[in-house]
């Protein structure tokens, strides 16, 4: 399609909002807000060290801890700070959760309140920024209590505790080569590629879908003394190749940035996992439920894939906490329950035992 042709984000909302007649248009704006916030990030990182917003002083409170206990880079705050602002003052929104604040944001006082709630990281993989490697915004929009709507009261952190099945609309930035913008409104995922000149966002990849089979997947094998069984069955599957179970060869990706590594598997498949492991036994994953696993795995399940914890879907999990970890897998969809199965199988919950040793002939 030629490019003069193609539709903006502006009218590929207006479109999407042409499904409900009786719609607010209030999403659309928010969305668009969102991905006004994205164009300031993605401009800030393209000029890297050459840029002043990388100086420690540039931010207040650069280099201290987050709820994590993650060290803040400047960027990480300036970014959060960018989402606020960019937000706060629409109207449409009662209040917002960030990865970098350990409590949620309220509305400021001069500004009227809406209906939604705004959870985002405003900058996955910033640890990758010195090394020049693509990095990315993740956010997810949610229907705010009719309770907070009637009453108009500040948000609290049960507000925020929804499952993943009830997001609203979902996506993130990617600011690598070019910057893309990924986003579902729950009806199928497309992306946007930032046009410079315009200085629109350009519908690029309509209707994207991630292929049902893979021989690629995404692992941090330097934490394999730790991984569950299940995890290591399958990994050691991947890794045997043409000559072991799956009668293939897999190639192995790493990429440390979250939205680098879920940006290539909905462009051409493959399967990624953090998953649960003994390496800290009192923290039951590292990623986040809130600003990572519930937004991408709606994308990758709009998409035609599956986000799961390996154990159970992602989506159907309700939160207990704002800043919940969880272990999580997502990508094409037969491998994804493949692992499933695996966590499932009851022979995996007894690695121990020789009957099931990893050779063993009763072994699929």
């Amino acid at each position: 399609m030629p490019l003069s042709h193609r539709w903006t984000l502006t009218r590929y909302l207006i479109e999407e909002r042409r499904r409900f007649p009786t719609a607010s248009g209030d999403l659309n704006t928010l969305l668009l807000d969102v991905a006004l916030a994205c164009k300031t990030i993605a401009r800030i990182v393209a000029f890297g060290s050459l840029g002043d917003s990388l100086g420690a002083a540039s931010v207040p409170q650069a280099g201290g801890t987050n709820v994590q206990g993650e060290v803040q880079k400047p960027l990480d705050m300036l970014s959060n700070e960018i989402f606020i602002r960019m937000s706060e003052w629409n109207g449409h929104l009662a209040g917002m959760a960030s990865e970098e604040m350990d409590e949620p944001r309220q509305i400021p006082g001069a500004y009227p309140r809406g209906k939604y709630l705004l959870v985002f990281d405003p900058l996955d993989g910033s640890s990758n920024i010195d090394v020049n490697v693509s990095v990315g915004s993740i956010f997810s929009i949610l229907r705010a209590p009719q309770e907070v709507v009637d009453s108009g009261r500040d948000v609290v952190e049960a507000d925020f505790l929804q499952p993943g099945t009830t997001q609203v609309a979902a996506g993130y930035a990617l600011y690598g080569p070019v910057t893309m913008l990924v986003l579902t409104v729950g009806n199928g995922v497309a992306g946007f590629t930032l046009n410079p000149n315009l200085g629109e966002f350009v519908l690029s990849h309509p209707n994207i879908r991630v292929p049902a089979d893979t021989t690629e997947f995404a692992i941090n094998s330097s934490n394999s003394r730790f991984w569950e069984p299940p995890v290591k069955r399958y990994v050691d599957e991947c890794l045997a190749g043409k000559p072991g179970p799956r009668g293939k060869d897999f190639n192995m990706r790493w990429i440390a940035s979250m939205v680098a590594e879920a940006h290539r598997i909905l462009m051409r498949g493959g399967v990624f996992m953090y998953p649960r492991d003994t390496k800290d036994p009192a923290k039951p994953g590292r990623l986040r439920l809130l600003y990572e696993a519930n937004p991408v795995g709606m994308v990758m399940e709009q998409a035609g894939g599956r986000a799961s914890t390996g154990r159970q879907p992602v989506l159907g999990i309700t939160p207990t906490a704002l800043h919940q970890r969880i272990g999580l897998v997502f990508g094409s969809r037969n491998e994804v329950e493949r692992i499933e199965r695996y966590h499932h199988d009851p022979a995996m919950r007894d690695s121990g035992t020789p009957l099931f040793a990893e050779r063993s002939l009763f072994r699929n």
